[in-house]
Parts: structure tokens; sequence; C-alpha cells
């Protein structure tokens, strides 16, 4: 009776004939041969060791080899060119990354959280939501990496960013602050010399330093000489190490104007977005002052990025308003009185969205 031959069986049978087995019993390519295994590490290592076994070497014509190589470095030269050539893909903002502050020695967060949303008579948007919001919002700003807050005697904010960040080391983030000296606004009639406010400021802020102190709210073109008296009491403290750096909040164009050409002037909180809203002029003509205070050396912190709240429901204008203010290439700091956290994660992403500033 004829028995048909397994194809296993006939398998071992050709892989016999093909790759005869060593003379060694012990040889382990006992154990491995197989049909599995058609090629010539069959044999393991054994076969390295036994030249019999071994396969001729592959003939290449000499042209053939040749242009094969050309063809191949040829393509590796192209594929570093292609590389070399390609544009590096352009940097985005990143919100939460530090800058220098004009000259100054202070480096802040792009972004800057503001608490003077509707401020006067030491209250604000941020204070009327109650000190547990407020802390809140302050603590998660940080979190995200928020690290300059904007404050001022007249929004009332000093004792919330205290308690809100009472654990967090000084010098993890930066205080920016602000003297009222014009008539109304806060409830005291009398204005003290800029060093007594100072002294309460301190006390109220739980610290022993200011790292950015404005004179707040100026608006005549004769500022400094209005101030000199008061600017020469700051200037002391900062000498002291009590204030880190100085400046004023301009809230009209010849006072913006006059910032510009002062020494005085470590840093300018400007307003600034492209349909002009509470603007100290149109865009035009405030844009070419914000040129001329970065090229000054002043640190520039804009303001009324959201046109004070009125661009809240309009994500695509919000989108251009911090283009343009990014885009101008001298606006150091964004300060946004955002009152949630959500507008706070909103504002970040569309900074993302715009390149780094050269």
């Amino acid at each position: 009776m004829n028995r048909r031959t397994s194809p296993t069986r006939r398998g071992h049978k050709i892989f016999d004939s093909r790759f005869p087995l060593c003379d060694s019993r012990s040889c382990e390519c006992r154990r491995l041969r197989s049909p599995r295994f058609p090629s010539r590490f069959t044999h393991h290592r054994h076969f390295f060791r036994n030249a019999r076994h071994r396969l001729p070497p592959m003939k290449l014509p000499r042209r053939t080899f040749l242009r094969n190589s050309a063809l191949g470095l040829g393509g590796a030269l192209l594929s570093v060119r292609t590389r070399a050539a390609a544009p590096a893909p352009a940097q985005r903002c990143d919100p939460y990354g530090t800058v220098r502050l004009g000259r100054s020695p202070l480096r802040v967060s792009r972004f800057c959280l503001g608490t003077g949303m509707r401020g006067g008579k030491r209250e604000s948007n941020h204070t009327r939501m109650g000190r547990g919001k407020l802390e809140a919002l302050i603590r998660g700003a940080h979190e995200r990496g928020v690290r300059m807050y904007d404050l001022a005697d007249l929004y009332g904010t000093h004792p919330y960013v205290v308690s809100a960040l009472h654990d967090i080391p000084r010098d993890r983030y930066q205080i920016v602050t602000k003297i009222w000296f014009r008539p109304g606004g806060i409830p005291e009639a009398e204005r003290p010399d800029a060093d007594a406010v100072v002294a309460r400021f301190l006390r109220e802020l739980k610290t022993d330093y200011i790292d950015l102190l404005l004179m707040h709210c100026v608006v005549s073109a004769k500022w400094p000489e209005e101030l000199a008296r008061q600017m020469e009491m700051i200037a002391k403290l900062k000498e002291k190490g009590v204030v880190r750096a100085h400046g004023v909040s301009c809230h009209s164009l010849v006072a913006l104007e006059a910032a510009a050409t002062e020494p005085w002037v470590d840093s300018v909180h400007a307003r600034i977005n492209p349909f002009g809203m509470s603007m100290d002029g149109p865009p035009e003509k405030v844009a070419p002052v914000l040129q001329r205070l970065r090229a000054a050396g002043k640190g520039v912190v804009g303001m009324k990025i959201v046109g004070e709240g009125r661009l809240r429901n309009e994500p695509e204008k919000r989108s251009e308003s911090v283009r343009y203010a990014l885009g101008l290439g001298c606006v150091d700091v964004l300060n946004v009185g955002c009152e949630s956290t959500e507008e706070i994660d909103d504002l970040a992403t569309r900074m993302r969205e715009v390149p780094e500033p050269a």
C-alpha cells in the first residue's frame, strides 16, 4: 500500500537534501532543522564554523554597484538638503511664559490677571464676587501659570491676593499695585505722600517689597512735573529695595507721550485694542507711542484688551484684539480682568494662536 508522504515529511527531505546535517551529533542544528527555517542561518552558530555550509557570495557587477552607490548617496544628500531648506515651525506665544519687562529687573508672565473691572471706592467686580470666589480665581490663575497680579488701592484687592497665595513663596509671583493721587476714587479725602502710602500697602499685602508700583490714572501732559515729589520718594524706596520697579498707568494720549520721554518710568500700563474701546485715542495714534516706549526701554503692559469686558460675547473680536496687541511687537504683557477660570483659559488659548513676537 502506497502511503502518501505528508507535506511536513516532504519538506524535511527537501531541506536535508539542500543542507546536509552536520557530522557532530551534539550540534544544535539537529534541533533546529525544519521547513520553517529554509535559510542558511538554520544551522545556527555551527554554520559559521563549518565552511562547507557557507553559500557562495553574491556577485554584483561593478557598474551596477557604482550606479546603486551613487543613487544612494544622492538620495541621502537630497534628504539632508530638503531638511535644511524646510522652514522651522513658527513658535507660538506662551501665555504663561516669562518675559522681561522693559529694562527693569522684572521677569513676569505674559498674561497678567487684572482685578479692577469696574473699580472704584476700593471695590470692583472682583471684590463683589465675594472672598471665596475671588481667592479661588487667583489660586486657579496661579495653578495655570499666571505670575503677575494687577492690584490697586482703588480696587481694594490687596487682602485677597495675600490669602489666596499664602503658601506660595513670595518670589514665585509679582505684585503690581497703584497709588491713587487724584480727587475722589477712594473714601479718604487726604492724599498722603507716597512713602506713607507704600508703608500701608506693605502691611495690607503682608510683604516687604512691591514688584511694580505705579502712579494711577495720569492724564496730564505735565504729570512728570506735577508728581515730581512723589516720584522722588518712590525712587528712594527703589534704592532701598522696597520697590523693584516704578511707572505710571496712563489714561490720556498726552500722558502716554510724556511717559515715553521720562527717564523715571520703568513700565507703563497703556490701553490698547484694534477697536479703540476705552482707549486714549485711535489705535493708529496710540500704537506708535507704544513703539517709542518700547524703543526707550520701558516695559509696556496692555490694558483693555477685551474692551473693558465689551468683547466678552464676541469671540472673533477677542481673537482679533489679542492678535493685534501681541502683533505690535511692543506689548510685553496682556493685563485682562478675567472673572472666571474659563475666561483665563479662553484668553490663554487665543494667545497661543499668535506667533511669538520677534
